[in-house]
């Protein structure tokens, strides 16, 4: 509490109020002296008006008021003032002194009505009382630490002012672009909806949790066959045939397979509030290259994979009937009417069913918080995780070059095929082609053997650097770079669903106060809540399958590949034994078909192919004289792999 100022012994003159002290029943700094002599003189003083210092001991008489010090007050000793800090605990002996006394009236307060906080302890030094036996009053103790003043808890004052958003907006939130104003979540909660021909289908319900209840087993769609058409007027695209599979009992195993458009347009206006993946980025350029065909297949197959694996939107309308359209034509002839159907809004919460009163508030704040902190870790870890994928991708590619400079080293090595030696020369190899400048030699057999073993060693290790180069780094390697793009940014993907679980949770708070309450609008409220908690309940149980399943691909692939590998070492390693060594010695030994390639080694590879970017990766910045210069090679050049937009911000 701020300390109030004492006044000047000459205040300045001013006739604005604002600048005056508080009002005191007396100034001990105006005219102290007349007032002590006119109070001694009218014969208030206690005692019968004695004029001695002695205070007559009248203490059994006299009511004394405990009270609090409001400010903190330097007195001086020749007015017998009393000194005291902000909070201190004093008693009031006499009140009506006229206009002289031990404290200004204005700087203290009784507290006889207050009760003490809980569990506050005030120790005794700070307990200050009047001097009634000397003219000079005790000085204040003068302690190092000063306890603060605790307030009491008369109830919520707050309540009592008028809330700008309940009386300007109309409960309404400010900000007409946030998910839960656009989702309908706010529109259901103010007013709700009385929702009308609804079906089955329609209605949404959430178990314990909260979850959402399944209706349909999950099932797998397999996006395949991409070939390339041609329309007058759209002109040339893509068309992928779309396959379901269905293995859950009790439904019976069938096969749904048909040709489809690529899902530019899967409106899911019936479902406004779950979190569901985006469409992978298109691009213009170079997209019937056989490397973008093939990614696009990737990434419209995660993606459609991602929608049926969601409990709720697995039998949305529009995702049962594109899954269930027999060609593009039909659903080219559909697609404007989900296109022009408008948002369900309040709707799709009127038709959630929950149990009642299973949510706490304390613990749907506690759960939102963590959620939250969780996915930005996740994101942030899922994001080191692919450039770490990327950089590992590269070094499979020098591990190939490596791998390939030691077959070639090892070939020269057996067959002398250096610059400064002519082939033609003799002692170089003899003419069964051993690695022996003798003709004769009596260990030529031995000595072909191992030439002819070494020579497949080198062959052996050509294999291998291919497996590092084609298999690992641009098959294995990039199916896993590309499956970590549908993990990744979770916090962006359920950005909507937290914003709108913290206005709900507001909402539901202000529904509850006390002599405010809205049990319509919190049973409303607990609805949404219900809804984004089986959310984050879904992500949970995501979350644990994709990354089980990335984690056993990729040990799967890993082990496939270095099967190969040792498969092929040990091939090599078997020459060197019996009775392969011995059958190496039975034949001249012939040339290597690497050996050609020994002037000029094989070791450039094709750049290597890159995930196409996840929508809600970042772009860096570049150079204006960068991306000027990319610009015109993208208009005059061959196309790459990039979108017109990431050629210029990628």
């Amino acid at each position: 509490m701020a300390t109030l100022p004492r006044g000047s012994k000459h205040p300045a003159t001013t006739s604005s109020s604002l600048f005056h002290r508080p009002q005191s029943e007396f100034d001990a700094g105006i005219n102290t002296s007349t007032a002590w002599t006119e109070h001694l003189e009218s014969g208030s003083v206690s005692g019968g008006g004695s004029l001695s210092d002695e205070e007559p001991d009248n203490e059994e008489t006299e009511t004394h008021r405990s009270a609090r010090a409001l400010y903190r007050f330097e007195g001086k000793v020749e007015f017998r003032e009393l000194s005291v800090e902000a909070g201190d605990d004093i008693e009031v002996v006499k009140e009506e002194l006229a206009d002289v006394g031990l404290l200004p009236r204005s700087y203290y307060t009784f507290t006889s009505q207050f009760t003490p906080a809980p569990n506050l302890e005030i120790p005794e030094s700070r307990k200050r009382e009047a001097s009634v036996t000397s003219i000079t009053p005790r000085g204040s103790p003068k302690s190092g630490q000063i306890l603060p003043i605790i307030p009491q808890n008369t109830g919520e004052w707050r309540n009592a002012f008028p809330n700008f958003r309940q009386s300007l907006l109309g409960g309404k939130s400010l900000n007409r672009f946030s998910s839960f104003v656009t989702s309908g979540a706010e529109e259901w909660v103010l007013k709700g909806t009385a929702p009308s021909g609804w079906g089955e289908a329609d209605q949404h319900f959430v178990d314990a949790g909260p979850a959402w209840k399944e209706k349909l087993p999950p099932f797998r769609v397999l996006v395949h066959s991409p070939s390339k058409r041609t329309s007058v007027l759209s002109g040339a695209f893509t068309i992928y045939s779309v396959t379901s599979l269905f293995h859950a009992p009790p439904i019976p195993e069938t096969d749904e397979d048909h040709d489809g458009v690529e899902p530019e347009y899967l409106p899911l206006p019936a479902l406004p509030g779950i979190a569901l993946p985006p469409l992978p980025e298109k691009q213009y350029a170079g997209r019937f290259s056989e490397d973008f065909v093939e990614a696009r297949r990737g990434d419209l197959e995660r993606y459609i994979g991602r929608v049926v694996r969601h409990p709720i939107a697995r039998y949305a309308e529009v995702v049962t009937f594109f899954l269930g359209c027999e060609s593009d034509i039909e659903w080219k002839r559909t697609v404007p009417h989900h296109l022009s159907m408008p948002p369900a809004g309040p709707a799709f919460y009127a038709r959630v069913f929950h149990p009642a009163f299973n949510l706490d508030a304390d613990d749907a704040k506690d759960a939102v918080e963590r959620f939250d902190t969780h996915t930005h870790a996740v994101s942030s870890g899922v994001q080191s995780l692919r450039n770490i994928f990327g950089r590992i991708r590269e070094a499979r590619v020098e591990m190939s070059k490596a791998e390939r400079l030691l077959s070639y080293s090892l070939l020269s090595l057996i067959t002398e095929e250096e610059e400064q030696y002519n082939p033609k020369d003799k002692g170089l190899l003899n003419d069964d082609g051993a690695w022996c400048w003798r003709e004769n030699c009596k260990g030529i057999t031995r000595l072909l053997k191992l030439t002819k073993a070494m020579q497949k060693t080198s062959d052996v290790l050509q294999g291998v650097a291919d497996l590092y180069d084609t298999m690992s780094a641009r098959r294995t390697q990039l199916a896993t770079h590309e499956s970590l793009k549908g993990m990744a940014h979770p916090s962006s993907l359920y950005e909507p669903v937290v914003s709108t679980h913290r206005s709900t949770l507001s909402r539901y708070k202000e529904a509850n106060l006390e002599g405010q309450s809205n049990e319509e609008m919190a049973s409303r409220c607990e609805t949404v809540l219900n809804t984004t908690m089986a959310e984050m309940e879904t992500y949970h149980t995501q979350k644990c399958e994709d990354f089980s399943t990335l984690t056993k691909e990729h040990l799967d692939g890993e082990i496939a590949f270095y099967e190969q590998v040792l498969g092929r070492l040990q091939s090599a390693r078997g020459a060197f034994d019996q009775p392969q060594f011995d059958e190496l010695g039975r034949s001249p030994r012939k040339p290597s078909i690497y050996e050609r390639e020994l002037e000029n080694p094989r070791l450039a590879s094709k750049p290597l192919l890159q995930p196409c970017p996840h929508v809600f990766d970042s772009a860096p910045m570049r150079p204006v004289s960068v991306a000027i210069q990319e610009g015109v090679g993208m208009l005059l050049g061959p196309a790459g792999r990039g979108s017109v937009f990431g050629k210029f911000w990628s």
